[in-house]
Parts: C-alpha cells; structure tokens; sequence
C-alpha cells in the first residue's frame, strides 16, 4: 500500500521505489562495472533506494558474494558520480550477492529463482524485481526462456511486480525486432518491458521538452515557416576500442543513428502531448517517426564514411581497417550522414540532416535549430557579411547547455552585424550536478515510469527508416576520411548543393 501522506504531486519528497531486488545478468561485463553498479551506489548515496533494496549478480565467473564485493567496489568506487562515503558502501555491499552460472544452465537459474524467494522474505523486497539485460543480444532468448521456465518473469507467482530491462541494439533489422519484441512480450506483459536508450536519461535530452513546452517563446517558431533546418550530430574522438566484432557487424545506422539519433529527431518534431503520460509522449514520438521520409535518391541524400590513419588530439590514430580484429577488406561504415524528411504540416519542406561519425576531431552531441534569415536586411550587404543564419543549439554532451546565436552591432561608428551567443550551461546553472543518465533509468525502471524508454512500436518504425538505407549501402564502399576530420568530403557536398553547410560544433 502506498503512502496515503504522498501524492504524485508531491515534488518536495524525492521519488523512492518500493522495497524490491535488481538482477543484472552479466555483472562482471564492462556495462555493468562502469554504469550499472556505479548507478546504484550514486542512487544509495542520494537515498534514493529503499532500505530493503537487493542486488543480485549472474555471470559466467567462478565468483562468490566475497570476491564479487570486491568487483563490485572497486567498480562503483571508479565510477561514483557522488563522494565516496564507506558507510554508505558498506550498508548497501551487504544486500550484494552473486550466482555464477551460464545462460543454458537450468540449475543456476533455479538456484536464481529460490534465492529471490529467500529475498522476499529475509529482505521484505514483496516478490518485486527487475531484470537488467547486460548482455550480448545473442543471448536475450536464452535468459528469457529461463525466465520463462522458472516462473521469476510471472508477477501471478512472485506477489509482486517482475519488469525486464534490455539494452540496445534491439534486434539488427526490422524483422529480428518484430520477432525480439514478440518473444520478449510473450514471456513479460508490455507494460513490464523496458527499452534503454541511455540517451534518454540525459538531462539535456529532456530538456528539450522542457524548453520546448515550458516556455511560450519557442514554440511559435518551432515549424517550417521559420526554420530552415536541423542538424543532429554526434561526434565521437575515439575509435571502435574493444568493440570489432560487434562494430564490424553493425556500423554506425544501426549502431546509433537507429536508436539514440532518431530518438533525438523524435523529441525536436514531436507536438506537444496532452501530458507527461508515459503512453501520451510515445505516441507523439511514434508518429513523428512513421512521418519520416528518406531522400528520393539515396545514393545522393547520404554518405558513408571509414576512417582512415590520421591525427585526433595531437595524437597518432590508427585507420579502422588497421584496428584490432577487423578484416582488411571491411566496408563497414564509421560515419553516415542523411538527410530525412518529416511529412507532416509543421516540418513539411524542412531538411533534417543527422550525422554520426568515429575519430572526428572532439566528442560532441548535440541539436541545432537554424533558422531562416531575414526576409528583408535594410542594410549595406558588406555590413551583414558576418551575419549567419540565427541558431537554437541543444547541447547534449560534453558541456550540457543550450546556446542561442543571434546578430548583434559590432561597437563602433559603423553599423556592422555579426553572430553572437548567448550560453547556458547546466553546470554554472544549477548548484546540483546533473545525475548520470544510469541513474535516472535505473530509478526509473524500478519506480515503473516508463516515459524515458521507447516501446516497441517506436523500436520497429525506427528500423524501418534505416531497412532501406542499408539495402541502398548493400554492395558499395564507404567514402574515406583522416581521423580527425569531419567525415568525408561527400558529406559537405550533399549539404553544399542546397547551399548549406553543416555547423562546426
């Protein structure tokens, strides 16, 4: 029963789940030590979990609750957002424990099973429990079937609530998703799954909803009157890392642009839902992405890029068919840039240009809104020579904030306009520091609040906007570009013949 003292409403106490256990199938893997175990301890920091909160580890190691401690605090200790305080550590290290096993083992999963029985009663956690995916896609029907099997995945059985929480990518094409999603609701009810996008979590992610719907003066100018364009970048400095036979076998689409970019496209095209209702944001998402559009030609509408050896940072960087475990002969793209289209009556004719690209010259993320210019400039052309389109930019990462160029008079006795900004950054702003976007997924999937995760709907149209784009790719070579560029020379081109050019970010 919940707190009759607490409403929804109430924002002054903060947002605190029900006594309940979270499983993370592949503990000991680089997700979960860099993010997930972090998370948690940021959460118990911040008293944020409640105090019959469990954490149950699966893995395929030889590990017992001892040694597993020991991973899992030099882990959150790497990774903690918050100060590290050894009490805080200490109270939540006792409620760790850790059942080795592989995905086809049936004993392992029973002994799972019982110890979560042995839970809701030594930890009152009421049969409540959430089961975190970080694990290779390959082996998400093997867990689900053993989740099926055992009966932990049935809320009739548990007396509480069972939810299943599963990583990107979802499925490698249209079809492989439909039948993920099929198998994945067979065995959870859809209200119980839970799709990760982490960029969702983001503060500045969901800023944009907040800027967009909080405040009167963007709204107005948010369609196709004013805006010219919209480009949506995401820049990465590093390489593919340890990552080559999952990299070389996805490329960039389907590696970002399918999930983290068109859910940025999603939120800037969206209308204005009747309310923050779980089910009312998605559908407005849902129907921005059944509006895209692909260029007629895709050929010409898009570009493939692979890096190639070049310099990032004042550094050596190798090309990627020079990096570790990837063929000689690879077409495997690093960088795709496209140009998508919404039709509908607010974006109709207004160019959305995405691009995504490996060993560009900084890491960057972010949205820019550019504006139409002026219809008419009474003045001299050689005073407006520095005058740009006006620009909204969303920054996402690394310094999250929002920037609004605008022209200006230069000081002086001529009337000179140039590009000026105004810069808000989160981290001068607020007194807090920006939660990681792990810790606010986490807290959700275990409150049940499922606003920031895409259903499968939004999964599947999004697959069928990329479907065609690697059928169009299918055979050809991507265009090569140095390290430490901004992709290829192709990509200014496919901008250059409508006269316009992407933003240096």
């Amino acid at each position: 029963m919940g707190n009759p003292l607490r409403t929804a409403q109430d924002r002054r106490l903060p947002r605190i789940p029900e006594p309940c256990a979270l499983v993370i199938f592949g503990v000991t893997g680089d997700l979960s030590r860099k993010k997930l175990i972090p998370a948690v301890y940021d959460l118990a920091n911040r008293g944020l979990l409640p105090p019959g909160f469990v954490v149950v580890g699966y893995a395929r190691a030889d590990w017992g609750d001892g040694s597993f401690e020991s991973l899992a605090h030099a882990a959150a200790k790497k990774g903690a957002r918050t100060p590290w305080r050894d009490d805080v550590w200490q109270r939540l290290s006792e409620r760790f424990h850790f059942i080795p096993g592989s995905f086809d083992d049936d004993e392992a999963f029973d002994h799972l099973a019982s110890t979560l029985d042995e839970l809701k009663e030594r930890n009152g956690i009421a049969g409540n429990a959430a089961f975190y995916f970080s694990i290779p896609p390959a082996a998400f029907p093997l867990v689900l079937n053993q989740l099926n099997r055992t009966g932990m995945a049935d809320p009739s059985k548990s007396g509480g609530w069972r939810r299943v929480v599963v990583e990107k990518p979802f499925g490698h094409d249209y079809q492989s998703a439909v039948q993920l999603n099929e198998l994945v609701d067979d065995v959870f009810i859809p209200e119980d799954v839970f799709r990760i996008d982490h960029y969702l979590g983001k503060e500045t992610v969901q800023n944009i909803l907040a800027l967009r719907f909080a405040n009167s003066l963007f709204e107005p100018v948010w369609n196709s009157k004013y805006v010219d364009s919209v480009q949506i970048t995401m820049a990465e400095d590093v390489g593919i890392g340890t990552r080559a036979a999952f990299y070389d076998a996805s490329g960039a689409a389907r590696d970002v642009l399918q999930n983290h970019l068109l859910q940025l496209l999603a939120l800037v095209g969206m209308e204005e839902p009747t309310s923050f209702d779980p089910q009312e944001v998605r559908a407005e998402k849902l129907k921005v992405l059944r509006a895209i559009s692909l260029p007629p030609d895709i050929s010409t509408g898009s570009v493939r890029g692979q890096y190639l050896p070049g310099w990032v940072a004042g550094e050596r960087a190798v090309g990627y068919l020079e990096e570790p475990n990837i063929p000689a002969d690879s077409t495997t793209e690093t960088y795709a840039a496209v140009r998508l289209g919404i039709q509908n009556r607010r974006w109709a004719g207004v160019p959305f240009f995405v691009r995504v690209g490996k060993r560009m010259p900084r890491r960057v993320t972010e949205i820019a809104i550019m504006f139409k210019k002026a219809p008419h400039l009474p003045f001299d052309p050689a005073d407006v020579e520095m005058l740009g389109h006006n620009q909204l930019v969303i920054r996402v990462q690394p310094d999250e904030g929002v920037v609004l160029k605008f022209g200006s008079k230069v000081p002086g006795t001529s009337m000179e306009v140039r590009d000026i900004a105004m810069d808000f950054q989160y981290g001068e702003a607020f007194t807090e520091s920006s939660p990681e976007a792990y810790e606010r997924l986490v807290l959700d999937v275990l409150i049940g609040d499922r606003t920031l995760f895409p259903d499968a709907a939004e999964i599947e149209q999004s697959w069928r906007v990329i479907d065609p784009l690697e059928a169009a790719w299918a055979g050809t070579k991507p265009e090569p570009y140095r390290s430490g560029e901004w992709g290829p020379r192709a990509s200014d081109e496919m901008l250059a013949r409508e006269g316009r050019t992407w933003r240096r970010a």
